[in-house]
């Protein structure tokens, strides 16, 4: 079955390019960036991983880690990190799973059912720190992840879960938001001190409140 949202994210052990680890030990109290690839040495993902080694620092301002996996053995990753390295110009620095016995892409319904079963699909999970599932996305193989809208979801899920906001389309960090319908609109002064704005009874925004 599936993974849906606000499901506990199946715990596991599994050996890493950094060591062997149970993924709940590993995530302690962080939020989590997990995504797969279909097998090593594809070149999208090459530029995926590259990538999210450049980014390392903006996940650590969120108290995130990231995570990868694909189904070929630890002896494939090592292979594949130098290629990465070389070719993106980073230091990796962040684990990738070697799941040669698919246990973790079966438990996170990473294989797809009608495509060869040594392959994961292109998935991305976000996972809070009391283990819950916050997003999932499953991108297309022609298609490079954009994690400047990882980043973004890990920015909103982390506003909203501590106010009473929703963030709008295309929001980014600093930007207004919109205030939840459950409170009232004359509730909005004592909890929103910086102003609101009534665009509609439903709609109503304020500037972000934790800035």
């Amino acid at each position: 079955m599936p993974l849906r949202l606000g499901e506990t994210a199946p715990n596991f052990d599994a050996q890493t390019t950094e060591g062997d680890i149970n993924f709940y030990d590993w995530a302690g109290d962080h939020w989590v960036v997990l995504y797969s690839h279909p097998s090593d040495y594809t070149p999208v993902c090459t530029t995926e991983l590259g990538r999210t080694a450049a980014l390392k620092e903006d996940f650590e301002q969120r108290h995130a880690k990231v995570i990868a996996l694909s189904v070929d053995d630890l002896d494939s990753h090592h292979g594949w990190v130098k290629d990465i390295e070389e070719t993106q110009n980073v230091t990796m620095n962040f684990p990738i799973i070697a799941d040669h016995d698919r246990k973790v892409a079966v438990a996170y319904d990473m294989i797809h059912p009608e495509a060869d079963d040594k392959f994961t699909v292109r998935s991305v999970y976000i996972i809070d720190p009391n283990r819950k599932v916050r997003l999932t996305l499953t991108y297309p193989p022609s298609t490079g992840r954009n994690f400047q809208e990882i980043l973004r979801v890990l920015d909103s899920l982390q506003l909203t879960d501590n106010y009473s906001v929703a963030t709008p389309v295309d929001w980014k960090d600093g930007e207004d938001v919109v205030v939840s319908p459950s409170i009232a609109t004359e509730d909005i002064p004592d909890k929103f001190p910086k102003g609101h704005k009534e665009i509609k009874p439903y709609l109503r925004t304020t500037p972000q409140p934790n800035r």
